[in-house]
């Protein structure tokens, strides 16, 4: 028998939906032309590249078109927020950034990058689901603060910040307030004048677009230093040759996000929640991290004791099932997750931890089989485990 595949890493990426891989193929193989080019076929692309920035505006709630910049990556995106502004705000004395404990790599290691050539950074802590305290964001306001950069949505336990209330803090101190959306984008709504936010970050592939392009939304009137330097690309702020297919599929992809977030999101939400229900009734000695509510609706992160994470990662794949033990962009570290820590695990519990991320694809029969799978196998490598053991003696 053949055994299923089965995909719960749409955390990580997800497929490129038929309807948005049509709408890129024409400018593949047909609409190929330069969107800078003054020719017809380089007006036409320019003219559906601006299409597709009104689009993401739209979906975003920006008050005009030319506040969404194309850029390669989420990671760019956010590298050139931060970097962006504080370059710009350096001249005037600025010297202060204010993040969370649980960011991204690419806030962290940006962060990290900025110290080394003179910054402050100040690190929030958060609680033990992963919640920023806003009253923490404006204790760390100082004089010379230029910039919060705080996740809407953690990429690994999917707790879902209080965006607004820190937006009307850094608004009332006159700082600015950058928002990494990424894994937030066509899960839960988004409107960036609501939010207050000065800017936010997104990436295509998170939603069914495709890979390689981001975007980021600049509110009028903020000022930040280039990241890249070459053309006149992007009113000049964001140089190289605009990837139209990209653009296109990521104004697409958002488009119907959107239009179908409330379905999407409560078919996820149920899958996730059987899942998670069962995993606790069926698995003894496991740990649900991050909240209940205010979470990600696809997200379910969960550390079973005992146990080493990779090799429960491997056992699952050699069933079908592809899940993730922490950020794709982390998994090359043997370090536990920053995450799990920032929240209290210990070493041992976090590096058993598993994150399943739901999609439009996954079934009630595939939760089944995920649980089925998951208490054969956790059985399994605790039955090797000499803590394990050690711990059944001890609590007989």
């Amino acid at each position: 028998m053949q055994k299923p595949v089965i995909y719960l890493d749409h955390a990580a990426t997800t497929y490129v939906k038929p309807e948005v891989f049509e709408a890129m193929k024409p400018y593949f193989v047909e609409e190929y032309g330069n969107a800078s080019s003054l020719y017809s076929v380089g007006r036409s692309n320019r003219k559906a590249v601006e299409e597709a920035r009104a689009t993401i505006a739209r979906c975003l709630g920006a008050n005009e078109p030319g506040e969404i910049y194309f850029t390669g990556s989420g990671t760019e995106a956010d590298n050139w927020a931060i970097k962006g502004s504080v370059l710009a705000a350096r001249k005037k004395g600025g010297k202060h950034i204010i993040t969370s404990a649980i960011e991204h790599p690419a806030i962290m290691e940006t962060c990290k990058f900025l110290k080394k050539e003179g910054f402050d950074v100040t690190y929030l802590p958060v609680d033990s689901e992963g919640f920023v305290d806003p009253a923490d964001v404006e204790k760390a306001i100082r004089p010379d603060t230029i910039i919060v950069s705080i996740m809407y949505a953690n990429n690994e336990i999917g707790t879902i910040q209080p965006i607004k209330a820190i937006g009307e803090i850094t608004k009332k101190h006159g700082v600015l307030f950058h928002c990494d959306a990424v894994q937030a984008a066509g899960s839960i709504p988004i409107d960036v004048k609501d939010l207050g936010v000065d800017m936010l970050s997104i990436s295509g592939h998170k939603f069914y677009g495709p890979k390689g392009i981001g975007a980021l939304y600049i509110r009028k009137g903020v000022r930040l230093e280039n990241l890249i330097h070459g053309g006149h690309q992007e009113r000049g702020k964001r140089p190289g040759t605009e990837n139209v297919p990209g653009i296109i599929g990521m104004a697409k992809a958002l488009e119907l996000a959107v239009a179908d977030m409330e379905q999407y999101t409560g078919k996820i939400r149920q899958l996730r929640d059987k899942a998670m229900n069962l995993i606790m009734e069926r698995i003894p000695h496991v740990k649900l991290n991050g909240p209940v509510e205010n979470r990600l609706p696809g997200n379910l992160n969960i550390s079973f004791r005992f146990i080493e994470g990779e090799s429960l990662l491997l056992m699952l794949d050699m069933k079908g099932i592809k899940a993730s033990s922490g950020s794709a962009c982390s998994s090359g570290s043997l370090d536990p997750s920053h995450v799990l820590m920032a929240i209290g695990l210990s070493h041992e519990i976090a590096h058993g931890s598993l994150r399943m991320s739901f999609g439009d694809h996954n079934t009630e029969g595939e939760v089944d089989y995920l649980v089925d799978s998951l208490e054969e196998i956790v059985t399994r490598l605790r039955s090797m485990s000499p803590l394990y053991e050690d711990f059944i003696k001890a609590n007989k």
